[in-house]
Order: C-alpha cells, then structure tokens, then sequence
C-alpha cells in the first residue's frame, strides 16, 4: 500500500524525539499500519545544525515551514513549534492545503482548537491532538472513545511534571522552594523563566482541554481559576503529616450545582489516596464516571521520548485514517460540537481547608482567629502548632470544617488587617475525592 508522509516542523525535545523514533521504529510502525509512514520534510530554525538519525539522509530540509507544509507528497504537517503565533498559522496554512496535522500544542489548542477542529472538520482533513496533554498517558484516547460511553462527573490530575518534582522533592528532602526550583532547572526539568509551570498556567490549558473532552463544552482557560505552588514550604509538608496528608498541585473538573467547577491549585489530599503516591515529574489523571466509576491513568508527563511516542501514535492513527478516507472518524474534541461555557465561579467550591498563619506571637490570636470564622460560619476542625523557637515569625494551622470559596475568601480578607500577621494566610483546600 502507499506511504503515507509527514512533514516535521519544529526540532526541540519533542521533534527530536518524534523523529528519533520513525527512524528507530520505522519496520514496525509499518508493520502495525501496514505501510510506511515516512517523513518527506524536515523544518527548523537550526535544522542546518541538528544531528538527524542516518535514515534522514536525503531528506528536504528547510528553517522557513511553509516550504516544509507545502513540500510535495506530505500527507500530514505534524507542528511541533509550540506558542500561538507561528504554531497557529503552521496549522491554519495546513488546513488550507488539505493536509491533515497533528499537534503537541496545549497552549493554542486550549484557546482557539474547537474552531481549528471545526475548520479542519469543514475542510475535510484530520487533526490529532494527544501528545498535548501528559505526553504519556494516552488520556485523550481514553476520554474520546475509550470510556466514550460513561457520563463523567469529575476529573483529577496532576498535569504538571516540574510542579509534582519540586513537591515532591521539598517534601522528601525538607529543601526550600527555591533551592529545588533551582536544582529543578539545573536538571532541565523546569525553564529559565519557569512561571507558567510554577503558577499554575500550563497546568490550567491541559485541564481547558481535558474538561473540553470530558464534558464537551468550550472552555476559555482564562475561566479556570488558578493558583501556584511559590508559598509551599517545607513546614506546610510537616503540618499535612501531621494530618496524613500531602500537597499536590491538582487539576480538578467537577459537575456541580451551579455548572462546571474548575480549578487548578495546589491542595491536600490523603496519604492513601493513589494521587498521593504519584511522585516525581510523573502526571495522573482519575476519572470518576457515572456508570463505569473510578479509572486511573499514570505516566511521564513529558520528555522527549515520552511525548514523542504520543506524537508518533497521533500519526500513525491519522495516517490510518486517511488510508481509509475517514477523516475526522472522532472528534479530537470527542464531542460533535462543543456546548456553550458553564463554567461557574470559584467561590462555589466547597471543602473543608487547611489555614496556615505566620504571626508574632501575643495572647488572644486564636480567640481572634476563631471569631472572624465564626462570624461567616465557618466550624474550627483542629489547630496544630509545631514546636518552634520563634515567637516573631510563629507558625501554626488551623484546619476548618467544609465551608465554600467565598466564606473562605471573605474571612481572609477580613484578617489582612491583623497586625500581627507576619504574611497572609494561607489557605489550601483538603481533597477527599482523589
């Protein structure tokens, strides 16, 4: 049967692990599919200076990609480039050449990929999307036809492999946040400019697009609230000890009352919750379903090899699909369309919390403390207090039966004026459904 032929564009860690893989598993790719998959084009800025597998010899090599996207006899434009700028006008210009593509690109495909699907729909072509979330773990194949016929009703994961390595490893070695960010750089693990990992950016797109296949609606994840992992300290892993726990920072989607609940942030969960165990720069995800319950999937979040073995799959898949002149067979998307935004506030959350102070020490704090969360009706659990010597900068917590975002917030608020607070509290919520 006919090859069917790719063009690479974009050689960083995933492009190189993509191509490191069709060459090095190029006999067997062919086997499963039944004909080779080759790649016809290769584009970078610097492709002029990468050290490409031998089976790349003779093949077109270009820095500009509309020279790679239009090259004769390229089936499928696989864009690996990231961001939203050149990524998006890669993918638009493929589309208008009838040339299938598929993506890595959380980012673009969080904000603009139900009209990109829509358009590649319209135009007759595929569109694969797996390797943009948890390079890993196979979660949109899970989502989109495995589990199709289960009615979800909530998602957990940890998305974010540099912010599960740096808690994890705080949490084991005691270090500060910042020595382990450090060390997490040195290590590759996090960027110079690690932001949208450590505050929660990356995380919130991958859920955009998970909570997009789960419940089929169109989510701006500018809708997501977000919080990041900076105020987490060692001590916040010796109180959550203390109460069994440890701190991940979780994705979560959830139907309630008021709509679509979602939230990235780090939290509490139980030591004997799965999630907990999860550790590293590993990424989970736990789907509860209506019918078919509780399933857990686990994975390298990502790597070169990890997601290029997503990347790879997505081709193959695609390349399947155009042999047998199905284009889009399932929505990437798993939905025909994607429903209206029912995203509700953060404020309807509900949990019970985990409060932690820094204070300079006086008589009549906690009676302080507990008025103000009295007053929005919000029930004391517990206050622990770790030994210390420092009655300047006096750490304590104080854990609150399950009450909503907004009383939270609003108590909170209320106590910035206390002066002998040494910083804001702060505030995370206690998980018990991961």
């Amino acid at each position: 049967m006919q090859e069917v032929n790719v063009a690479l564009i974009g050689l960083g860690n995933v492009g190189m692990g993509a191509a490191g893989i069709l060459a090095g598993n190029a006999d067997r790719i062919a086997r499963k599919l039944g004909f080779p998959l080759r790649v016809k084009a290769l584009c970078s800025r610097t492709v002029s200076g990468k050290t490409l597998p031998p089976a790349f010899d003779g093949v077109f090599r270009t820095s500009d990609w509309r020279e790679a996207v239009a090259y004769p006899g390229v089936d499928i434009v696989a864009e690996l480039v990231g961001g939203t700028t050149d990524a998006a006008a890669i993918i638009e210009t493929a589309i208008s050449a009838g040339k299938s593509v598929v993506t890595a690109n959380k980012e673009l495909m969080a904000l603009r990929g139900a009209g990109i699907c829509d358009r590649a729909a319209a135009a007759g072509i595929n569109i694969a999307m797996e390797a943009s979330v948890a390079g890993g773990i196979p979660i949109h194949n899970v989502l989109r036809e495995g589990i199709a016929g289960d009615r979800i009703t909530a998602l957990f994961g940890i998305l974010n492999g540099t912010c599960n390595y740096i808690l994890t490893e705080i949490e084991k070695n005691g270090t500060a946040f910042g020595d382990v960010l450090a060390e997490a750089q040195r290590l590759g693990y996090a960027e110079q400019d690690p932001s949208a990992d450590i505050d929660g950016g990356d995380a919130r797109s991958k859920l955009a697009i998970l909570a997009a296949l789960a419940f089929g609606e169109q989510i701006s994840p500018e809708a997501i609230f977000k919080e990041g992992i900076r105020r987490i300290t060692p001590l916040d892993f010796d109180y959550a000890d203390r109460l069994n726990h440890t701190i991940r920072l979780i994705g979560s989607a959830r139907n309630v009352d008021e709509g679509l609940l979602l939230a990235v942030r780090p939290a509490l969960i139980p030591k004997t919750a799965i999630m907990a165990g999860v550790t590293g720069s590993y990424n989970a995800v736990w789907v509860r379903g209506e019918y078919g319950q509780d399933t857990f999937y686990y994975g390298r979040g990502a790597g070169p090899s990890p997601t290029g073995v997503a990347v790879v799959s997505d081709l193959m898949r695609v390349a399947r699909e155009i042999r047998a002149g199905s284009p889009l067979r399932v929505s990437p998307f798993a939905h025909a369309h994607l429903g209206g935004n029912r995203v509700c506030g953060i404020e309807h959350a509900r949990s019970a919390y985990y409060l932690r102070f820094r204070v300079t020490d006086r008589p009549g704090i906690i009676a302080t403390l507990a008025s103000i969360l009295a007053a929005k009706n919000i029930s004391l659990d517990a206050v622990l207090q770790l030994p210390t010597d420092s009655k300047q900068n006096l750490p304590f917590v104080i854990t609150v039966e399950p009450a909503t975002e907004r009383s939270i917030r609003q108590a909170l608020d209320e106590m910035k004026g206390l002066d002998f607070l040494v910083e804001p509290p702060l505030a995370l919520p206690i998980e018990k459904g991961v």
